[in-house]
């Protein structure tokens, strides 16, 4: 029994690296598969640990393959569904129950992952969640932290999904056009560490001019 929960926890939360077994076991009960770890991801804050990034990667490399189980544009739309539902019910969580998470009696909400969201959202205001959903951990609290503060949900709402469509669409268009390339499959943990580094850029570039104003 303790050897199938490993089994099934290690699935859970490795899942863009069993992928391809899931979909020859699982065919298009996949599609629910991927929408639960994405809406997992970004709607329950206890769970930033989850395979973000790297999943939509791994599922647009699956689309491409010839006689591909999954859709790519049935896996865009479902992923980004998922995506911006996740961060709904996060921002409306954060919303209802506030700092008081953050107390110190639950393990997985540390102090320090809320801070570093808070530095973001003093920085780039509401912009922080779409540049959020490329950055893990802070893509998980960037809308529990919205919630928190005094951002109106109509505001959210439009961040949001901008952000989601933006996230899903160049990591799932970047596995779908590359991923096959042997030399992308033989390098994949490398290759998913390169494509968060240049989602980064634009807000390292952002800091790169604050700090040039504030000097100036």
């Amino acid at each position: 029994m303790m050897d199938l929960l490993r089994q099934f926890v290690d699935l859970f939360l490795h899942l863009d690296k069993h992928l391809t077994d899931v979909v020859n076991e699982y065919h298009t009960l996949t599609y629910l598969i991927l929408f639960a770890i994405i809406f997992a991801e970004t709607g329950l804050v206890v769970v930033p640990f989850l395979p973000g990034d790297s999943l939509l990667f791994m599922a647009g490399s699956l689309c491409a393959l010839d006689n591909a189980e999954l859709n790519v544009w049935y896996t865009f739309f479902i992923l980004l569904a998922a995506a911006i539902l996740g961060d709904t019910v996060n921002y409306s969580v954060g919303k209802a129950i506030g700092p008081r998470a953050f107390s110190g009696k639950v393990p997985f909400l540390k102090q320090s992952h809320l801070e570093q969201t808070q530095a973001f959202f003093a920085k780039y205001g509401g912009k922080t969640i779409i540049m959020a959903r490329f950055v893990p951990i802070v893509r998980t609290f960037a809308p529990f932290v919205a919630g928190v503060g005094t951002m109106n949900y109509g505001r959210f709402i439009l961040y949001n999904v901008v952000g989601g469509l933006l996230w899903v669409g160049i990591c799932l268009a970047a596995g779908y056009w590359f991923g096959n390339i042997p030399l992308v499959k033989k390098n994949f943990s490398l290759v998913v560490l390169a494509i968060i580094g240049i989602s980064v850029l634009p807000i390292l570039l952002e800091m790169w001019k604050a700090r040039r104003a504030k000097a100036a």
